[in-house]
């Protein structure tokens, strides 16, 4: 075991500290604190560590609430109090920002945060049968690995849903498939919870009975996925209500299918939506493009502010589902959408010409898109981003070769107790 004073962390929240000129990312380990640590991989400039104990304690360390915390992999940073991991998310969107993109916002935004537990309203879970242990594992893997976590309650799914996971395990393990169901896929509306068990053989007779059984008594709808997720259907009851979720200051309720792309925390979108809105500033008159619009998240609000609304997306289903939404508000008039490979310069370029633009990119960010940016571009960008090393390299895009100014950044907690960071970005020509 060696001795280190930890520094900092890193975005995966990890602790670094450097020992003998080499830089260690320590996990378990927070800034300002000194712990004695095991490393587990080694390379020429870094390693990466483990804490063994802790010597000096930082005054942010707290208890983690979850029994299960340091073997599931679902959560990273329950030791460090939430408030806590909101600034250190804040550090992590400044430094890319500056370290990738070469650029500084003109203001840092007040953090977007929320509760930070039982937030989680879309999970994907594994299911395994395990013949050591001749039984079920229901849960999240565990870190590192490919092993599902032996759990029995989650702080961060909602309490029924936690308190699910036994008879869940309890039901699969009763079941003639139970060695065919690898994976359920959790999505609650506002009036139903869906759960969606990934079949990779056909349901007996006596399996349905017993999934039906399980439906009725804990109130919930279970959907059936033979292959992909375009396959999933209603399974029991049949004449549940149908998902959906709101957003009420826009007077918008937008359907969804359990496999759909939604925001896992309802709660932070309704405060992500009304920031991202506010701060484009849709007026009427104005043509703005929502891209990667998804099922019209942005996109109907935009139209409810009196704004006419693009809404572009590369997945034709969504397309067809945020059209449905649009109509079914009274907002079809004001708000279209599109099919386009937004990854495709080319197919940018054939974008109409817009006056402001919301952008919410996976991953991979949005380079492409803002190639196709001209010199008539959108007076205003309003950027979401999930992750914040691309949002940083399209930052600099933007000013260094666009000529925008980044007028304002700032995170959302989508995920809390995790190191995962989202925020929200400002630009002006």
């Amino acid at each position: 075991m060696t001795l280190a004073h930890i520094e900092s962390l890193d975005r995966e929240g990890r602790g670094v500290a450097r020992v003998d000129g080499k830089t260690i990312f320590i996990e378990g380990a927070l800034a300002g604190e000194v712990v004695h640590f095991t490393s587990y991989r080694k390379k020429p400039s870094y390693e990466i560590a483990q804490v063994n104990s802790v010597e000096r304690a930082s005054g942010e360390r707290v208890t983690p609430r979850c029994a299960h915390f340091g073997v599931c992999g679902g959560c990273s940073m329950q030791h460090l109090e939430p408030r806590a991991q909101v600034a250190a998310k804040q550090r992590v969107l400044e430094d890319n920002l500056w370290h990738i993109g070469k650029v500084r916002a003109g203001r840092m935004l007040a953090p977007i945060y929320g509760p930070s537990w039982g937030y989680r309203e879309r999970a994907r879970m594994s299911a395994r049968f395990v013949v050591k242990k001749d039984k079920v594992l229901v849960g999240f893997h565990e870190r590192k690995s490919s092993f599902v976590a032996d759990m029995d309650s989650c702080e961060v799914l909602p309490e029924f849903l936690s308190a699910l996971l036994v008879p869940l395990r309890d039901l699969i393990g009763s079941l003639a498939m139970r060695e065919c169901i690898p994976q359920i896929e959790v999505a609650i509306g506002e009036n139903v919870s869906v759960l969606v068990f990934r079949n990779l053989e056909a349901v007996g007779e006596g399996d349905a009975v017993m999934l039906r059984a399980f439906a009725e008594a804990n109130k919930v709808q279970i959907w059936l996925q033979p292959k992909g997720p375009d396959t999933a259907y209603p399974f029991w009851p049949l004449d549940a209500p149908r998902l959906d979720y709101s957003l009420p200051e826009f007077g918008v309720s937008l359907e969804f299918s359990p496999t759909d792309f939604t925001q896992v925390n309802q709660a932070i979108n309704r405060v992500m939506v009304r920031r991202a809105i506010g701060l484009l500033d849709p007026r009427p008159g104005e043509l703005i493009g929502d891209m990667f619009c998804g099922l019209g998240n942005f996109t109907l609000p935009i139209a409810a502010c009196g704004a006419d609304v693009l809404g572009v997306e590369g997945n034709a289903q969504l397309v067809g589902k945020g059209e449905r939404n649009a109509l079914a508000n009274g907002l079809g008039s004001r708000a279209r959408f599109a099919v386009a490979n937004l990854f495709v310069e080319a197919s940018c370029q054939a974008l109409p010409r817009f006056d402001k633009l919301l952008i919410d990119p996976p991953r991979e960010g949005a380079v492409e898109l803002l190639r196709a940016i001209g010199d008539d571009g959108p007076s205003r960008i309003v950027y979401v981003s999930c992750d914040p090393a691309t949002l940083a390299r399209d930052a600099g895009f933007l000013v260094h070769e666009k000529g925008y100014e980044l007028v304002a950044a700032g995170v959302i907690n989508m995920f809390p107790h995790t190191s995962h960071v989202e925020s929200i970005a400002l630009f002006e020509r």
